[in-house]
This record gives C-alpha cells, structure tokens and sequence, in this order.
C-alpha cells in the first residue's frame, strides 16, 4: 500500500492548521461555567468552560490578564473571547482567551462587588475606623483634576461659606488607568506632610468606566490608612463607589463636600450677634440683681445706725447665754439623777451590804472559800463580817 504514514507532531500541526484556516474559529465567544480555574506563578490562567454536555479547555495568558478587572472564579458564568487552536505537543484543542467577562452582567459590576465583600470582610467599612471632621479645618487638601468643573465648584462653595480656611490644591489624573496611583500617592503625601486638616477627593460625573478609579483598591487602603479625615465626593448622588464606604464620610457630590467641609460664616456670624446679644443680657440681668441687693442692704437699719448693729448682736449674745445655761443646767441634772440611781443599784449589788445583814465571807490564800474541801483542819483561814475581820484555824469541817 501507497498510503503515507505521518508523525504524530505532523498530525498536530495539520489539525492545527485547519482550525487555524477556520474564520469562525480565530474571534469567537463562548458561554460557559468556569471550573477547574488555576493561576500559575508564571502569571497565566488555565480552566474550563463546560455546560451540562461539554467541557472546553481555555487559556488566558500573562498580557491578556492584566487587562481582567473582576477575580474569575469556580462556578461563575462567563463569556470568553478568544481562537481556537491546537497545542502540537500534546495534540489538545484549546481556547485561547483574549478577554474574559462574567455572562449576565458587567465585569465592572462582578469587580465591584468582589472588592467590597473583601474589603467589608476585612473591617474597612467599620463605623468604629471612621474619624469625625474638624469643626473649623484651617487647612483642607482637595485631591482632584485641576481641570474639572468639580475642583472650581468646591473652591468657590468654600471661599464663599468660610473664608478663612486656606485650600490646597494636589491635582491628580482621575481617569484612565494612572489615575489609581496618582490619587493613592496624594493621599499619602498630604498625610506625610501635614498638608491641610482634611482631605476631600472626589471627581464630577461619568459613567461606571469613567468613575472607576475610586473603585481601586490601592484608592481604599490609601483612604483607610489616613491619618487626616477624608471626605469622598465621586459624582452624583446616585453614584456609590468603595471610596464612599472606606471614606469617614461620603458627600453626593463634590459641592456638597465642600459645604460639609466647613461651616456656613454667614451662619456664624448669627450665632455670633446672637451670642452677643445673649451676654449682653445676662450681664444686664446680674447687674439688676447686684443693685437690688445694694438698694436692700441699704435699708438695712445697721446701715442707718451703727451702734443699732451692736445692739442686736448684745441682745443675740444674751440670750443665747440665757439659753446656754439653761442647758447646762438641765443637763447637769439629768446627769445627778443617773448618777444617784446607778449608784443604788450598785450599792445594792455590794457584798459588803450583805454582810451588814449578818453574813461572813471566809477567805485562804487562794481566795473566797466556798467548799469546806478548800479549807482541810489545822489550815488558817480570814472571816469577814459586816464589822472587822476574824482570822481563825479550821478545827473540823462538815459538808
């Protein structure tokens, strides 16, 4: 037989330069779960894309990654873009993904939300992290675009509400794919000089493309880390961005960033002349009442008459003598009376009342002797009567 033989490395190349011939196949997109998803150290992706009936091995290199803007992951729908080809040496077909996003929705979107359940999970949204706002900032820092309308509206809303604060401008790129870092490092920088006792960053309107830059998480760590207070002003109300939740606090545009900044002077000014009005009365009020009493102590009879004064204070100083000795009196009695009683009590307590009444006590060395066995024949004892003392010898003793 004539028929030729081919190497397998021949095989792999022809079936790759079929498919490589393919139109259909060098820009297609496909629709599948992600599964099996690795990230090797060399910086490329390998997975699967399969639904209930297939699975198709993919590919996203290095260069094309770094253009990912959401963090694929197992089980997540997604729509890849890329050719299929053969890798000659091991003979298997493969997609190899130029572009990667999540099917049903916009991987700004998926980006977003990853990034704040990670951040969330990792306390930089806490209530406790957030630091309150100087009252009267001397100095406030503004992180923005110097050629936005947003930077002219906060200067403007700041020099008319309160003049005497000084603005400092740190202009930064707020778009594109520089912005991130430029914003990251002025925030940092403001903090490492001391620049102002605040910091509003913040851009104008735009689309989620357009605003992305305060979704970066070099911008929230930048934010968290702050010593200085932040204030984050991206675009319009209805626009919410991770600096908004990592920021102390989030202002819905950037002229509402500068009215919260500092406090309205023509505010001031009325609860100055307020204040003034206020003091003015309180002093005329204590004034009133300094020159009732004078008026009162006038009158006062001691101010008419002198010695009237020293009267009064004789007659006091008597009586209270008058009443002092009645006290003492009195009390001297009640204590004669306690006295004579607690002294019959114990004269009737008293042995010696006893023996006026025809008893002895008999006593040895020992003591009072009150058992004939403490007093044996021959031994001398002391009686006591109610008049004088006997000293005897026990001749017999009976029980």
């Amino acid at each position: 037989m004539d028929q030729p033989i081919y190497q397998v490395s021949q095989v792999n190349e022809y079936v790759k330069a079929l498919l490589d011939g393919e139109p259909i196949l060098q820009d297609i997109l496909v629709r599948g779960e992600l599964s099996n998803y690795k990230v090797y150290p060399s910086g490329h992706h390998y997975f699967t894309l399969k639904d209930r009936e297939g699975a198709l091995r993919c590919v996203m290199f290095r260069s094309q990654v770094q253009r990912l803007r959401f963090r694929p992951e197992n089980g997540m729908k997604a729509i890849a873009r890329g050719r299929i080809s053969v890798f000659p040496r091991d003979g298997a077909y493969q997609l190899y993904c130029s572009g990667l996003s999540p099917d049903g929705v916009g991987d700004l979107a998926v980006a977003f939300e990853q990034l704040k359940e990670k951040l969330f999970e990792e306390g930089l949204f806490d209530e406790a992290h957030k630091k309150p706002l100087p009252r009267y900032p001397r100095t406030i820092a503004i992180i923005t675009s110097s050629a936005g309308a947003a930077v002219h509206d906060m200067i403007r809303i700041l020099r008319r509400r309160f003049p005497a604060a000084a603005v400092v401008l740190l202009p930064v790129r707020v778009q594109g794919t520089e912005a991130p870092a430029e914003i990251a490092g002025a925030i940092r920088y403001a903090n490492r000089w001391n620049v102002g006792d605040l910091i509003i960053t913040g851009r104008g309107g735009g689309s989620m493309e357009d605003l992305w830059a305060f979704n970066d998480e070099r911008v929230a760590r930048a934010i968290f880390d702050s010593d200085l207070p932040v204030i984050s002003a991206v675009g319009h109300e209805p626009d919410v961005t991770i600096s908004d939740f990592v920021a102390d606090v989030r202002a819905s545009t950037p002229s509402n960033a500068a009215e919260i900044a500092v406090p309205d002077q023509m505010e001031l000014l009325r609860w100055l002349r307020g204040a003034g009005v206020r003091i003015a009365q309180a002093e005329e009020t204590k004034l009133q009442i300094c020159r009732r009493r004078l008026q009162t102590a006038a009158e006062k009879r001691v101010m008419k008459n002198q010695l009237a004064f020293v009267q009064d204070r004789r007659m006091l100083l008597t009586h209270l003598q008058q009443r002092l000795g009645d006290l003492s009196s009195r009390s001297m009695g009640e204590k004669r009376q306690k006295f004579s009683t607690l002294a019959a009590s114990l004269d009737a307590m008293s042995p010696l009342k006893v023996l006026s009444r025809g008893y002895a006590v008999a006593r040895n060395e020992q003591g009072i002797i009150k058992s004939y066995q403490n007093a044996p024949v021959g031994s001398r004892i002391e009686v006591t009567l109610g008049e004088g003392t006997l000293d005897c010898t026990v001749e017999k003793g009976r029980p």
